[in-house]
């Protein structure tokens, strides 16, 4: 999907001056979902934990004219999720939208050829970043009254080989729809998309 940012029509920026943070940026989704947002207007904090594939990111950002900077964080932890966020704060001063991207399948195999630290680690890796950073970005969207949510689920969900990444994205899934639920009256829109 390659989506160049030059291409969108005149006029269609929604994300105006919005700043948008989108993890695991570096590379694949991430990095297309931070063009797209780019196109629109947004000012992007690409975070990854790879520098020099969030390097390439902003790069590529601010050839088309993109205002972006990026932050190097570990989101395995929620130390990681707060102290994005602090970045992002630093940077633009408010967070508009979040999108939660970073996962992946590590191991494909039938569950019963999984070890106790394989499936701790896809937890760790598909699971845990999504629930750090909304945890970390509710309390400033919440003081915001405004803010919008984006985790990225799968349709692993229906697959095989992959229990502890479908667990993962089931995970996301719920907690979309209960995030959502609980936060709409602050003004705070919540969705999964897969």
């Amino acid at each position: 999907m390659a989506i160049e940012l030059d291409a969108l029509a005149a006029g269609a920026r929604r994300l105006k001056d919005k700043v948008c943070v989108v993890t695991g940026a570096g590379q694949g989704i991430g990095r297309a979902t931070a063009k797209r947002l780019g196109q629109e207007g947004g000012k992007i904090v690409v975070a990854d934990r790879v520098d020099a594939s969030a390097t390439e990111t902003v790069k590529k950002l601010r050839e088309h004219g993109v205002e972006a900077t990026k932050a190097i964080v570990d989101l395995g932890s929620f130390v990681g999720a707060q102290e994005m966020m602090t970045l992002a704060q630093g940077a633009y001063g408010r967070i508009d939208v979040l999108v939660n991207n970073v996962g992946g399948t590590i191991w494909i195999k039938p569950y019963h050829l999984y070890a106790e630290e394989e499936v701790k680690l896809e937890l760790e890796r598909s699971l845990f970043p999504t629930l750090w950073c909304c945890l970390a970005v509710l309390p400033i969207m919440m003081e915001q009254k405004s803010g919008s949510i984006v985790n990225v689920g799968s349709q692993s969900t229906r697959g095989l080989y992959r229990l502890p990444y479908a667990a993962s994205k089931g995970g996301i899934l719920a907690l979309g729809k209960v995030l959502a639920m609980e936060y709409g009256r602050y003004g705070i829109r919540v969705n999964t998309m897969a």
